[in-house]
């Protein structure tokens, strides 16, 4: 099993970084996800369930993420969602955004990646930690990145 936990201090208000997580934006942050479609419930709702296709090189994935935990306040917003892909690995991954201040916003992306059968679980124990932060830290300096950008 592989567990991150990393954070960032993004200079943007909390709802111009949330609004990155909704679901009309999810591209902006994940592009190599090609469709993020509901499928139940609202995207606001434990339990919303999506269909989404992420392409790794030429091969297309498609799987459903289950939303977790949701919290929108105004000086907290959090969301956790689950998957498995490839039907060997079982994928958590939760984003946290804190108010700072009126234009500061501390993003906390934390998760687990973990194998679910045979296969799933020989590879984890091939896992590259170092590539693992790379993608963690990919990830984050996207969403900084997308919400320091003067479009958003």
């Amino acid at each position: 099993m592989i567990q991150w936990e990393q954070d960032r201090l993004i200079e943007a208000p909390l709802e111009e970084v949330w609004e990155l997580f909704k679901d009309r934006n999810i591209k902006r942050i994940m592009p190599k996800v090609e469709e993020h479609e509901l499928m139940e419930k609202t995207e606001t709702e434990v339990g919303a369930k999506h269909r989404q296709t992420y392409r790794e090189g030429k091969r297309l994935e498609t799987y459903t993420v289950e939303t977790l935990a949701y919290e929108e306040t105004e000086e907290r917003k959090h969301k956790k969602i689950a998957f498995v892909i490839g039907k060997a690995f079982e994928v958590t991954a939760s984003f946290t955004l804190e108010k700072v201040d009126p234009n500061q916003t501390r993003l906390i992306y934390a998760g687990q990646n973990k194998g679910v059968n045979f296969i799933g679980k020989a590879m984890m124990k091939l896992a590259n930690k170092k590539g693992n932060e790379r993608v963690v830290e990919e990830f984050l300096d996207r969403v900084e990145q997308e919400a320091t950008h003067t479009n958003v």
